[in-house]
Order: C-alpha cells, then structure tokens, then sequence
C-alpha cells in the first residue's frame, strides 16, 4: 500500500462512523492515528458522550475484533487476562482465554479498579502480550486499548498509575456536542426504542484486517528530518525543563509522539512530517505524561494550559 491510499482508507472509515456518531471528528481523527501508529487511546468525558459506542462504531468499521471489561472495584487480574483450569478428562490444564485476546479493548471505566488490576494491562499494553502462569502468549500487533473514565463522579475511583498512564499515546478530553450537533443527536437516536448498537445504525466494515496492515507498514516509511525529531525532543524536554511541572514526559512520550506525527502526515496524504503534524498532536500526547507543580495548581493554572504554553514557546523548524 503507498502512502496516497492512506488517506481514501482513513476517510471511508471516518464516514462509515458518521452513520452512528454525530460530530467528535477529533476523537474519530485520535483513534485513527493511535491505530495507525500501534499506539493506546484514554477518552475522558462525562457520561453520555458515546464514549463506548464510538469505540463499538470504530471497531466494527474496521474489522477489528471488539472485547470490553466492565472495571469494577472487585475485578481481579484473572477476570481480564483467563485462567488456567484443570481439565479432568485429558488431565491437563488448559487456558480459557479472557477477554484481554481481541484486537481492540474497551477498558471501560478504567479507573474503577484498584491499581494492582490496572497492573494486568502493562504488559499487554507495551509488549503486546501477556504471561499467564510463566506461559507467554501473544496479542497480536493490532492489539489497542480503548481506556474509558468519567472525570466527575470521584467516589469510588482510583488514580491510573502514572506507569500506565505513560503507555497511553493519547489522553483525549471529550466534549459536549455543540447545539446543532445535540439536537441531530436527539432526532436521529431518539427515533430508535430499544438497544442500539454499531448494526443498527447500519456500520459496516470498510477496511480488512490485511488493509489495516499494511497502512501501518506503509506510515512506518513517513519521512521524519531531523530537524523535525530535534522539534520533538526539544517539546518533551520543555516539559521537564519547567518550573511548572513537577514530572515532565519521559523518553517514550518523544518516541510514540514521533509514530503519532507520521500518521497524521500520511492521514493528509505525505510521506513526510512537517512541525504542524507534531503540533497538532502534542496536547493529547503530553497532558497525561505531566504533573503540576504545587505552585501551579495554587496559581488555578491547569497542565493543558501550560503545555499549550510550553508548544507556543518552542521554536518549531522552517
């Protein structure tokens, strides 16, 4: 696959999402970029702002085999991963397989459960497989997680270590739809009684597995200068360099923010990387890997604002 077919793919996907979700172009853009680059997805949002049912729309837009974990506070590691159980009739033990073997995982209301269940998805996050009982079994390459929390109701939630946190490539912050958007919203799915999911609206899959492969293969060959991997590592070392934060991004966020920009490059139909790619992507690659300082937080500044600041002051290459 050349890098000019990028585009048409991502589109079609894009439009066969549009038959389910009324407006999020930005979140429907993140997730694209996320899978292209092998990368994960954490979406805020208030409840009702289709967070799970735009994860259900674009999984089944693109052929990606879909599992969802409900978190709760009793989840256990082994409700997410399997079990090995013992077989009486061959006298083995064998692996029942949790819902963690799939292509794309909903963690829906990730921060619902105790951090030493949150742990279970390290591995499987950065390696891509999981060791069960020593074993190690593989997920696959287009193994995503889609990682869903509520940002308003704190009571009985958990903070995501900031381990994982680092593993997520964006931190991507929903809105509420515009007037326009809520009331083609309330007309088009308040017409339909009952369960609505991907099928009702009509989502098919536009692309195959093997398509997806090959984009992925095809936004690994994206040009990056390097004067834009300088504009790269001089952003993250901003971040450190502050007096605002407390911890900076790490070396990973460099490396995945990098991956991300080749894909918004080829998503806009280049083979090469230009300082506006990485800027456009900077704000949900970086808000999550920052922590404020107290002074700041005193100040009512937020890390949003403050990495909008750090971007705005780092000079990016002509």
């Amino acid at each position: 696959m050349d890098i000019k077919d990028i585009q048409p793919l991502t589109e079609s996907i894009r439009s066969e999402i549009a038959r389910a979700i009324i407006g999020q172009d930005d979140s429907v853009e993140l997730m694209l970029i996320a899978m292209l680059a092998g990368g994960h997805i954490l979406l805020e949002g208030a409840p009702g702002t289709a967070k799970t049912f735009l994860t259900q729309c674009f999984a089944q837009a693109t052929s990606l085999k879909f599992g969802r974990v409900q978190f709760t506070p009793d989840l256990m590691p082994g409700d997410i991963l399997g079990t090995n159980l013992f077989d009486f009739q061959t006298s083995k033990f064998s692996l029942v397989k949790g819902p963690i073997f799939t292509d794309m995982l909903l963690a829906d209301e990730i921060n619902r459960t105790p951090p030493k269940t949150q742990a279970a998805l390290l591995e499987a996050m950065q390696e891509r497989q999981v060791t069960i009982d020593g074993t190690r079994h593989d997920l696959g390459q287009r193994f995503m997680v889609v990682a869903t929390q509520n940002p308003i109701e704190q009571q009985g939630t958990y903070p995501l270590p900031e381990a994982q946190l680092d593993r997520f490539l964006f931190k991507h912050i929903l809105s509420y739809p515009n007037l326009e958007e809520e009331l083609q919203i309330v007309s088009q799915h308040g017409a339909i009684s009952g369960t609505q999911t991907a099928k009702t609206y009509g989502v098919k899959s536009v692309v195959t597995r093997a398509k997806i492969d090959k984009a992925v293969a095809a936004v690994a060959n994206v040009k990056l200068t390097e004067e834009v991997i300088a504009y790269v590592v001089n952003l993250v070392r901003a971040t450190r360099e502050s007096m605002s934060f407390v911890t900076g991004a790490s070396p990973r966020a460099g490396v995945m923010l990098a991956a991300a920009a080749r894909a918004k490059a080829a998503m806009d139909g280049r083979d090469f990387v230009i300082p506006d790619d990485v800027k456009h992507i900077a704000l949900p690659a970086l808000r999550h890997r920052t922590i404020l300082s107290p002074a700041a937080e005193i100040e009512g500044r937020t890390a949003d604002e403050q990495i909008e600041e750090v971007i705005a002051q780092t000079a990016a290459p002509r």
